[in-house]
């Protein structure tokens, strides 16, 4: 279970949709194994695929405690809101209040493609929808009303890591057709 590096806004990445997972298999395995593992190393209380550069549809959480995966999630959210604070290991060292639905029905599947369901409200509601958006190339800050995401973007460009020359994407011969590398 290595820690992989995180890939920082900016990186393309981050702004392609992820593709649907069709194999359950070690490979899915190794990757919930890294996502977990990095999560945890950076820590924060979830991780897509994409933020290390596997254009997969999977994330990891780990919330109040409670430490979770979910591949190829469809969402239903509920009509109420919540409003709370929230940053993304891909923008390191911010964070702003933003909306999102108050509760969230994902359904899913494990890691051996069993079908799973997942019930959240609060935070936990929060980091399935912000794990989601990553896998649909949303970022966070698109949330934001027009004056939060104004002063998010000002953030960023002075962060002393924004303008990094960013890692270096490479095509897999396997399996992954190219979305990992």
């Amino acid at each position: 279970m290595p820690v992989r590096p995180i890939r920082l806004f900016g990186d393309p990445v981050l702004r392609t949709p992820a593709t649907e997972v069709v194999d359950f298999d070690r490979e899915l395995r190794t990757l919930v194994d890294d996502l977990t593992a990095t999560m945890l190393a950076a820590p924060g209380a979830g991780l897509a695929a994409p933020q290390i550069g596997v254009g997969l549809r999977v994330f990891t959480w780990h919330v109040d405690g409670e430490l979770g995966h979910l591949v190829n999630p469809r969402l239903t959210l509920s009509e109420d809101t919540q409003d709370g604070e929230e940053g993304c290991l891909s923008i390191p060292g911010f964070a702003i209040d933003c909306r999102r639905a108050a509760q969230v029905v994902a359904h899913g599947f494990d890691l051996h493609g069993e079908p799973l369901l997942v019930e959240g409200t609060a935070k936990l509601a929060r980091a399935i929808q912000h794990e989601t958006d990553h896998l649909d190339g949303i970022l966070f800050v698109d949330r934001l009303d027009r004056e939060a995401r104004r002063e998010a973007m000002r953030w960023i460009r002075e962060a002393e890591w924004f303008g990094e020359e960013r890692p270096q994407v490479r095509l897999s011969p396997h399996a992954t057709n190219g979305l990992g590398i």
